[in-house]
């Protein structure tokens, strides 16, 4: 199937993918490892951010290349004309997920940290990425715990209805029912969560 006959295709039919001249191969034998989209999901306060920084920093100083994408700051570029709206939520999800391959296809360990609510949005993400190139990292705490974490007082905020739409108050949060990994942050601390992050990635790339 012709690219502009898929679903979200690209409305122009005058328009032809440019192949590189550069391969995997080529990229891979360059950074001395393959890349891989790690995606964190979870509830805001589960501590996707921390552990994505803290793995990023980790595999910098090992030698590999790796960039966070995070919920928040693609939110002051990219995506800054989007809401929480529920059409909002999964084109910010679609933007991201082709933001993933690109820099999946440059060869680079990406480890995107979005709530992500909807396990379909997460779903196509998977499918932009060759069979391999993607870890759904589900960063489990319950909501009550996320709470009591909460320093930006978000969620009093959307208790009150201040803030709307957001995930485990007043939008729904679908939690991945079978995860390539799950990182338990109420039992595990900081520097185990980042060890089996890492040796999932290190295993795959």
């Amino acid at each position: 199937m012709d690219d502009v006959d898929r679903p979200g295709a690209p409305r122009s039919r005058d328009i032809v993918r440019a192949e590189s001249l550069v391969t995997a191969r080529d990229r891979r034998d360059l950074l001395g490892h393959g890349p891989l989209t790690v995606w964190f999901t979870g509830l805001s306060g589960s501590g996707k951010s921390t552990l994505a920084l803290e793995v990023e920093r980790r595999l910098i100083a090992s030698g590999r290349l790796a960039h966070v994408l995070d919920g928040d700051n693609v939110r002051f570029g990219l995506n800054r004309d989007l809401g929480f709206s529920p059409a909002d939520r999964t084109e910010n999800i679609r933007r991201i997920g082709e933001v993933c391959r690109l820099l999946h296809d440059a060869g680079v360990i990406v480890l995107s940290a979005f709530i992500s609510p909807f396990v379909a949005d997460r779903a196509a993400v998977r499918a932009l990425h060759p069979p391999g190139g993607f870890l759904e990292v589900f960063v489990d705490a319950p909501v009550e715990v996320c709470e009591e974490r909460d320093v930006k007082g978000l969620y009093a905020r959307a208790r009150t209805g201040e803030i709307p739409e957001f995930s485990g108050i007043s939008a729904p949060y679908e939690a991945p029912s079978d995860p390539d990994l799950r990182i338990d942050t109420v039992t595990g601390t900081t520097r185990e969560c980042v060890a089996s992050v890492i040796a999932a990635v290190l295993e795959r790339v």
